[in-house]
């Protein structure tokens, strides 16, 4: 189910700022590091012990399962990482009048070039052209 809902087009209204997406790769990686952890439980440990005892072809759909589970986790991981970083440039957004915004527009846009060339999951244009249009919703509201 929690793989569903992360292979899901997210809906989104378009008048939410940046911290808006962070809250929304914590809530994930939140969601992830719990299924995580539950995969590293006894019990797990023992039903995949007896599926590979039997041999079983369930054993295939686990291990696909396990991998997608670990790559959402890994990617919510990165997201938070990133997103975190720029916390400090898009804070004046929220704290600032128009003309002391200015002064952080060109670190976060800086800040938001070197996501998508280093991030491994942040950087398909979908995402960084989601966190501009937070960002210019942010400055407007």
């Amino acid at each position: 189910k929690v793989l569903a809902e992360n292979d899901q087009l997210r809906k989104e209204a378009d008048d939410l700022g940046p911290r808006v997406e962070l809250d929304y790769w914590k809530k994930k990686l939140s969601k992830f590091h719990y299924l995580m952890e539950q995969l590293k439980s006894p019990d797990v440990k023992a039903v995949i012990g007896v599926l590979t005892a039997a041999k079983s072809k369930l054993l295939k759909k686990w291990r696909a399962l396990d991998i997608r589970i670990t790559d959402a986790a890994n990617e919510a991981k990165d997201n938070v990482k990133y997103l975190y970083s720029l916390e400090r440039y898009y804070d004046p957004l929220y704290n600032s009048d128009p003309v002391s915004m200015l002064d952080a527009i060109p670190g976060l846009i800086n800040a938001i070039k070197m996501i998508q060339s280093i991030s491994q999951y942040y950087n398909t244009s979908e995402k960084i052209s989601s966190l501009f249009v937070k960002v210019g919703a942010q400055q407007e509201n």
